[in-house]
């Protein structure tokens, strides 16, 4: 039997938003929600962060719970919400590119600020932008930040209708590092003649440290606000079996390059080797640890 790998001793990462079931076209049901599948990866790599969400009183919930118990991952962050269900998504493909159908008033929209422990002194917090449509999570999570002290990592997820563009650039304005994707960018910066250009300018207006931009097939880019600039690039010769949750794997690396001061292009190289390894499996959560051991043990994880 393998072994979840050991949790580093050293400052926690933070990562706050949705859980929720990724429903599939077959009938497949998935943990998913890009907080938790951040969560879900680093737990596997032996971060042990601390992962705030909610899931409602209901069967949903209660088995979310128990994978997260199951998983070793810290259980005392997930609320239980008595009137609002376990967020799902129904997920359907168009030219093999994964469409999400997301439901308004879940639990996840209902983070509540006082059971939250604001004591930690958290080297990163992570969140996403879905999970701060509902003006309860967002003041959740302005009250964690008005005790953070650590880099704050800005996942975009911009979902029709669940976005307006001075919500977003108002959180970005609090960022220090932000992924998101190359049509992502388009919609919140001004096209330049080139996507570097696009993104330099977008690294300078919210004065981030560092912006990795993810181009799907053609891999990513990053910039930080030294003038490095780094492109990678998807291994060849991959099974595609879908690619929901790749963002957020490649997500999950880039959050552990930053907990082992990894420098920038190793970061994004591993990023990219384990996104793509990702894309192979079913869904954006792996349930066999057995995946992991491969790159445990080329970085030294172990």
């Amino acid at each position: 039997m393998i072994e979840i790998n050991k949790p580093v001793k050293t400052q926690a990462i933070a990562i706050f938003g949705e859980v929720l079931i990724d429903q599939f076209p077959d009938g497949l049901q998935v943990l998913g929600g890009a907080p938790f599948n951040v969560a879900w990866h680093l737990q596997a790599f032996g971060l042990a962060p601390c992962f705030i969400s909610r899931v409602g009183n209901d069967a949903a919930g209660k088995s979310i719970r128990q994978a997260i118990t199951a998983r070793g991952m810290a259980i005392e962050s997930v609320q239980i919400d008595p009137d609002y269900p376990t967020g799902t998504v129904d997920v359907t493909f168009n030219d093999g590119e994964p469409h999400y159908e997301i439901l308004a008033d879940q639990a996840y929209d209902f983070i509540a600020a006082q059971p939250l422990n604001l004591t930690n002194d958290y080297r990163v917090l992570y969140h996403g932008t879905l999970a701060l449509r509902n003006a309860v999570s967002e003041h959740a999570l302005n009250v964690l930040k008005g005790h953070h002290t650590g880099k704050v990592f800005i996942d975009v997820n911009l979902r029709a209708p669940w976005w307006h563009k001075e919500s977003v650039e108002q959180w970005l304005s609090k960022a220090n590092w932000v992924k998101l994707n190359h049509e992502e960018l388009k919609q919140l910066a001004p096209r330049q003649n080139t996507l570097q250009e696009t993104m330099h300018l977008f690294l300078t207006q919210h004065s981030l440290d560092v912006l990795i931009v993810t181009c799907g097939s053609s891999g990513a880019m990053a910039l930080n606000n030294v003038g490095e600039f780094i492109e990678v690039t998807p291994a060849g010769n991959l099974t595609i079996v879908d690619t929901v949750g790749a963002g957020d794997a490649f997500s999950a690396v880039l959050l552990l390059g930053m907990q082992r001061d990894w420098s920038l292009s190793v970061t994004m190289k591993r990023a990219q080797a384990f996104a793509s390894a990702l894309v192979t499996q079913r869904g954006a959560t792996v349930q066999d640890l057995r995946f992991y051991q491969a790159f445990i043990h080329e970085w030294n994880l172990d």
